[in-house]
């Protein structure tokens, strides 16, 4: 079997073989198969794109490229939720207490983050004390106690996958569905999980710019699950504003909690509520969705998914006192307003542009390297739908820096005006199974 031969059948349009799939991913992990054959084979299936099968194949492979982690031990079934991100996303924080206070285990393993603000991992650590490493006895024994537990991942989860995302950033093939449905669903399928449930981001602040982009990935997720045996759903939702009103690591813990009090925003508590049944669902403990959401709606009002969240933190050697006093989490040293230039109903916000402005502030890596200022970040004060007269405070900025007249130039920048109101785009747009 020769790679070449390999990527003139794709770029012909044809399918390849589980086996020469699996010859492949083999290859390239091992660096067997150069950097110039798989740019080219990416840029073929750019083009001439995957079936159903060969793109669940493509899948497996890199799942198997590396460590898979075996959850066997673990009592019930296991759901795993995935976002494909967006600004001012904090639903883990609010969605893992919350299902694993209706018994549904959640045994999650997060990244960090690169670009606009830090990954799930990052905001948990800006938690004194908190630990995100564990021994795999540890991370089993408090899932099966708790309910919950959230780690890092493995330094060698899914590497044929690190490898060739690195490969299409370079080469123009990011933008490929079969190629990013792979890329998210191996990391899932390498983790353990039975049932997935995919946050799929649309908008302006969304990788997926477009309803349609959107849905094509998130249904071939979905198929990707269906072929592997793993139930999946997929929610899309609006990302054209950011979500919530905080930005930032140690304020989007402090709105996760005010989430999970019951007295979160309408939208942030939407979707977490959305998501979170459809976990609760597919762990098994309950029969139907709205009896579902019913069910966690209360355990925020009565406290329990609050007191987990606690006894979450505590476990993993954060101060649990947080919960209580927020200011016991990092404080930014400056506090900058921004007012607004204009009257008007705000009619868009670009969202990305949002996020950047946060990442200027400290609050997010522009390269791997970077440090994350876990203090920094923005808190909004008017989003889309809101009147708006001259002088109003549109966001205030939170940093360490001594300088952010760029966050602030991007952050007011960010702001669209109309005369006249304007209706808000949904959460929710629509789920597929």
């Amino acid at each position: 079997m020769r790679m070449v031969d390999l990527i003139q059948k794709k770029r012909d349009g044809q399918s390849l073989s589980e086996a020469e799939i699996q010859f492949m991913i083999k290859g390239y992990t091992a660096d067997e198969i150069p950097d110039y054959q798989m740019s080219a084979f990416a840029m073929a299936v750019y083009f001439q794109g995957m079936s159903e099968e060969e793109t669940a194949q493509l899948t497996m492979a890199m799942a198997d490229s590396g460590d898979t982690v075996d959850l066997s031990p673990i009592e019930g079934v296991i759901v795993d939720k995935h976002s494909t991100g967006g600004v001012g996303d904090k639903t883990s924080l609010i969605i893992a207490p919350l299902v694993a206070s209706v018994g549904v285990p959640v045994a999650k393993m997060s990244g960090r983050g690169l670009g606009h603000t830090g990954g799930t991992v990052d905001k948990l650590e800006g938690i004194p004390g908190f630990q995100i490493e564990m021994t795999r006895e540890q991370f089993i024994d408090n899932v099966n106690t708790l309910k919950l537990a959230l780690v890092g991942q493995s330094g060698n989860l899914t590497p044929a996958d690190k490898k060739l995302y690195a490969l299409r950033d370079v080469t123009a093939t990011v933008n490929s569905i079969p190629l990013i449905a792979s890329s998210i669903m191996s990391k899932k399928i390498a983790s353990g999980a039975d049932a997935i449930v995919l946050d799929v981001k649309v908008g302006s602040g969304a990788f997926m710019k477009s309803l349609e982009d959107a849905r094509k990935l998130a249904t071939t997720m979905v198929q990707i699950g269906k072929h592997l045996g793993r139930r999946t759903v997929a929610v899309l939702s609006d990302m054209n504003q950011p979500l919530g009103h905080e930005i930032g690591n140690a304020n989007e813990v402090v709105e996760a909690m005010q989430v999970l009090t019951g007295m979160g925003e309408a939208r942030l508590t939407e979707i977490s509520l959305t998501l979170a049944s459809h976990m609760a669902v597919l762990g098994g403990a309950f029969d139907d969705l709205e009896q579902a959401r019913q069910e966690l709606t209360a355990k925020l009002k009565n406290g329990q998914a609050l007191a987990t969240f606690r006894t979450f933190i505590e476990a993993q050697g954060g101060n649990p006192d947080i919960v209580d006093r927020h200011e016991l989490l990092p404080q930014a040293k400056h506090h900058l307003e921004v007012r607004s230039e204009k009257e008007g109903y705000v009619s868009a916000m670009d969202a990305e542009s949002i996020g950047i402005a946060a990442m200027l502030l400290g609050a997010g890596r522009e390269t791997k390297e970077d440090r994350i200022d876990y203090a920094a970040g923005i808190s909004i004060h008017k989003k889309v739908g809101d009147f708006v007269k001259a002088g109003d405070l549109l966001v205030e900025l939170h940093t360490n820096r001594e300088q952010a007249a760029r966050a602030e130039e991007m952050a007011r920048s960010a702001y669209e005006f109309v005369d006249s109101p304007v209706e808000v785009k949904p959460m929710i747009y629509e789920i597929i199974e």
